[in-house]
C-alpha cells in the first residue's frame, strides 16, 4: 500500500465513523447531542506510527480478569505481544483475545497524551488478522476512544498496566469534548471497551 492510498483509506474510515456517530441509531453519542455533533478530532495522519509487526505469541496464554468502568469484570486471554520503536526507543504492548478461536486481537493502551489531548483512560486498537507474510498491521492512526468516552451508559474494560506506555502516541483519535452547541453537562466520562 502506498502512502497516498493508506492516507485515503484512513480518511475514508474517519468519514464513515463520523457519519455513523452522527446518524446511526446505535451511535454512542447521546441522542440530545447528535444534532450538534460535527465530527471527531484526530491527530494528523502519521505514517511513522504505522507498523507491520510479528505477533510474539505466549506459549501458554493466561487468562486475566480486567475490571470495567461499572465495577464489573471481563476475562481475556493474553495471547502475545508486539514490539515496536518510537523515537528510537523500543516499546511493547500485549495483545488479547476473548477465546482461542477468536482470530482478532484487542490491543488497549495508555500513553502520555492521555488526559491532555486524548481520552484519559486510554485508547484501543482492533486487529483483524495477519497479512500474507504473517505480519499484523499495528497502525496507531486507527487508535480510537472506547464508547465510554461518549456516554457513561457503556461498560468498558480498563487498560491493564502492562500496556501503559511511557511515550506520547500522537496518532489516532483525540478526546471528545462534547458538541459546541449542545449541553456539555450531558457528556459523561467512562473508561473503556464498549460492546
Amino acid at each position: 500500500m502506498t502512502t497516498d492510498s493508506w492516507r485515503a483509506a484512513l480518511e475514508a474510515h474517519r468519514e464513515q465513523k463520523d457519519h455513523y456517530f452522527a446518524r446511526d441509531q446505535h451511535s454512542p453519542i447521546p441522542h440530545d447531542q447528535r444534532e450538534f455533533f460535527d465530527g471527531l478530532d484526530y491527530f494528523e495522519p502519521d505514517p511513522d506510527l504505522r507498523f507491520e509487526l510479528a505477533l510474539l505469541e505466549y506459549d501458554n496464554p493466561e487468562t486475566i480478569t480486567i475490571a470495567t468502568t461499572t465495577e464489573g469484570e471481563r476475562d481475556y486471554l493474553v495471547w502475545g505481544y508486539f514490539e515496536f520503536d518510537v523515537d528510537g526507543e523500543r516499546y511493547r504492548l500485549d495483545a488479547y483475545r476473548t477465546s482461542p478461536e477468536d482470530g482478532r486481537l484487542w490491543v488497549p493502551f495508555r500513553d502520555e497524551t492521555n488526559t491532555h489531548e486524548t481520552y484519559g483512560a486510554g485508547r484501543y486498537l482492533d486487529l483483524d488478522g495477519p497479512n500474507e507474510d504473517g505480519l499484523w498491521e499495528v497502525d496507531f492512526n486507527y487508535a480510537y476512544s472506547p464508547f465510554c468516552a461518549y456516554s457513561p451508559r457503556y461498560e468498558c474494560p480498563l487498560v491493564p498496566m502492562e500496556n501503559w506506555l511511557r511515550v506520547r502516541i500522537e496518532a489516532g483519535e483525540k478526546d471528545y469534548e462534547g458538541p459546541a452547541g449542545g449541553d456539555e453537562s450531558q457528556h459523561g466520562h467512562g473508561h473503556g471497551h464498549a460492546d
